[in-house]
């Protein structure tokens, strides 16, 4: 299932840093139930999923097909979530001294989100090449509101058989404006722990 996702991200015409990007957030789905769950006073339930959204749609996991092609500073893509019709941007804000990318996901139904991450060079470790991104994120639905911050580490990991796999690991902190504060950790596996209010959430 991974490997699907990561053909999707990286289909193999080709495709730049900013359309990988973009097609990463093709995860919006994600998002659909806030605003039912926030008419039932669910801030809690609303609140972890838009936590998940945030993580899965800045990290992949599975085969790393290539590396994308490069964007000039400044370049903006834009493409619909095929699956929610949600609207994904993405921009090249600078290149130095890092890559720092801003991005927004535009709900049919006006719910915003949006995000940036600065991917502030490469680690080389045991485990593979790292790319720590310092990460930010606001969610905005109605009158609700969402804050995320954190560091999500993409890294490119040689596998067995030869084939270069990506995966992600890292942590977000979050709070709303129903006084709910929570954090997000995943690990490599791809398995996400979530805490809200120092509860274990599922």
């Amino acid at each position: 299932m991974s490997d699907s996702i990561t053909r999707y991200e990286l289909p193999p015409a080709g495709i730049t840093l900013l359309g990988y990007v973009v097609r990463r957030m093709h995860k919006t789905y994600l998002l659909l139930p806030v605003p039912a769950l926030l008419a039932e006073n669910k801030s809690k339930e609303a609140l972890a999923q838009v936590a998940k959204y945030a993580v899965t749609s800045s990290t992949s996991f599975g085969r790393a097909y290539y590396q994308p092609q490069f964007n000039s500073a400044g370049a903006e893509i834009s493409e619909a979530d095929p699956n929610t019709d949600a609207i994904i941007t993405a921009k090249l804000v600078s290149t130095s001294p890092h890559y720092f990318i801003t991005y927004t996901a535009a709900m049919p139904n006006g719910d915003l989100f949006s995000g940036s991450e600065e991917i502030t060079g490469t680690t080389v470790g045991l485990r593979g090449l790292g790319m720590p991104a310092p990460s930010k994120f606001n969610f905005t639905s109605g009158e609700y509101t969402a804050e995320l911050t954190g560091l999500l580490t993409s890294e490119l990991a040689l596998s067995l058989i030869g084939r270069t796999r990506i995966r992600a690991y890292g942590f977000l902190n979050f709070q709303d404006n129903q006084n709910n504060t929570g954090k997000l950790t995943l690990n490599r596996s791809n398995k996400i722990d979530l805490e809200i209010n120092n509860e274990a959430f599922a």
